[in-house]
């Protein structure tokens, strides 16, 4: 494929996009762009929400994953199913009976000011980083095929990325979002599975034969029992539940979309129809990255430094401009919703939690509309220099790297939420902060020394649950002493 031919690709894509907006975004209120008016269609949410969760990390990374950890991923999508099941009956009611736009406001209300404020950063800081991640992987694939050639700086490329994402999620928010969404994920789909099938039609075999190949291959190796090893079976599957409740149920961008259904039971209906669909699709991302392997192996592939470019380059280079086409439209499918939720609740969650604008009743709607729209430009010029900055220190793996990142900023919320839930006692509000802080660094101490403080043990994901049993420890030595004499 020609760099003019995936530009026109991606332009034609964004354009698409854009007459979504124009028709989701007319008379968009401030109410429309944080909760969609309480409007969406559950169906439509939860279909959405699988090109949301899965971004532009899973279409690349997790494939190319597979050279590494073969199929222990899907133990971590096994615990997916049940946070996503924990997020539905626990979360989403306490959400919906407090009425809540910004989740984090749940904290101001349970335990005080510096506890919701606590949160709440650790929120945008997460968002930021995650989102950033996500989005380094399409902006260089872009960069690399497309704007190397006309020599374009890799800063160029992610402003112009930037721009297009600030454009049209500026007035319509998440009212947009979920019609956006749905489009993305119904291209996304359609390219991972038109891509097994180039594979399989340049390799002249048959789909059952090379699912034949995989299952007898090293690749699909599910189930790892060496406690110690990162793969360890048990340790995938419990940090894919808390994986999944952190990221989905205590993250302000995907509980936004599924505030904006009509009623509690429809935003239950959406995550568990969302949580089935998502096994599937995350199984068959392992296939492909199987079938890429399988691919490099027979045709003397040179299998590439870092294990994210597989996919692109045997896509684009070596199976067809039809299926380099259909990469490109899959990836920038995959990468937007990424991008336009994680902007439009990082603009939510700092006006509302931060701003206070939705409690501030001297403010005129037109004046909380223009705080939004500085709000919004701010972090999207956030987002620009932290993916500059993401873009010189990358090495390995976006997905593992991310994952990593989310055990450590993560692991607050966690530990404030399940206290907050799971016990009745009210705690000294202001040393909150020192108390998240301390926390990630006490893990940082822990999984650095790990193999020599735990005979060998690494630690992998489950270290976002050390951080949140760390936080709720903290926390519970910060009891207030009125609780004390009561429980005696």
């Amino acid at each position: 494929m020609t760099p003019t031919v995936i530009l026109i690709t991606f332009l034609a894509y964004t354009l698409l996009l854009f007459f979504i907006t124009f028709l989701t975004a007319r008379r968009a209120s401030n109410r429309a762009f944080f909760i969609g008016n309480k409007s969406s269609p559950w169906f439509v949410v939860a279909y959405g929400m699988i090109g949301a969760s899965m971004s532009g990390v899973t279409f690349m990374s997790v494939p190319g994953w597979v050279g590494i950890t073969q199929f222990s991923y899907m133990m971590v999508v096994f615990g997916y199913l049940l946070g996503y099941f924990i997020i539905a009956t626990v979360l989403m009611p306490l959400y919906y009976r407090l009425n809540l736009t910004s989740i984090y406001s749940y904290l101001e209300t349970r335990f005080g000011f510096w506890s919701y404020k606590s949160g709440a950063f650790y929120f945008i800081l997460s968002r930021v980083i995650g989102a950033s991640f996500r989005m380094f992987l399409v902006v260089n694939v872009l960069q690399v095929f497309v704007f190397n050639s006309w020599h374009f700086p890799f800063s160029v490329t992610v402003t112009i990325f930037i721009i297009l994402i600030l454009l049209y999620t500026l007035k319509g928010g998440i009212k947009t979002i979920i019609w956006t969404d749905t489009v993305q994920t119904t291209f996304m789909l359609l390219a991972l599975i038109l891509s097994i099938y180039f594979i399989i039609q340049n390799l002249h075999t048959s789909f059952f034969s090379i699912t034949c190949d995989i299952f007898r291959s090293s690749f699909s190796k599910m189930v790892f029992f060496d406690w110690v090893d990162k793969r360890f079976f048990l340790k995938q599957f419990l940090s894919g539940v808390f994986i999944a409740i952190v990221m989905t149920g205590l993250d302000q961008e995907m509980m936004q979309k599924n505030l904006s259904c009509k009623s509690l039971r429809d935003a239950q209906k959406n995550m568990f129809t969302f949580s089935v669909i998502m096994v599937f699709v995350n199984f068959l991302f392992l296939f492909l990255g199987a079938i890429l392997f399988i691919y490099s192996a027979r045709t003397g592939f040179a299998l590439p430094l870092r294990s994210d470019d597989l996919f692109p380059m045997i896509a684009i280079n070596n199976l067809g401009p039809i299926a380099g086409l259909v990469f490109v439209i899959g990836l920038i499918s995959a990468a937007y919703p990424s991008a336009d939720g994680a902007l439009t609740s990082l603009t939510t969650s700092f006006s509302i939690d931060f701003l206070g604008i939705n409690k501030n009743e001297n403010l005129s709607e037109k004046r909380k509309t223009k705080i939004r729209y500085m709000v919004h430009i701010g972090f999207a010029v956030v987002l620009l220099f932290v993916i500059i900055l993401f873009s010189a220190i990358n090495d390995r793996a976006v997905i593992d790297k991310l994952f990593t990142i989310a055990g450590y900023t993560y692991g607050p919320l966690l530990g404030l939420f399940s206290f907050g839930l799971f016990t009745k006692y009210s705690i000294k509000d202001r040393w909150v902060p020192l108390l998240v802080v301390i926390s990630p660094l006490s893990c940082y101490f822990l999984s650095k020394y790990s193999e020599v403080l735990f005979n060998g043990y690494k630690f992998s994901f489950e270290l976002l649950i050390v951080n949140g049993i760390i936080t709720f420890a903290g926390l519970l030595i910060l009891r207030r002493k009125a609780d004390l004499k009561t429980e005696r």
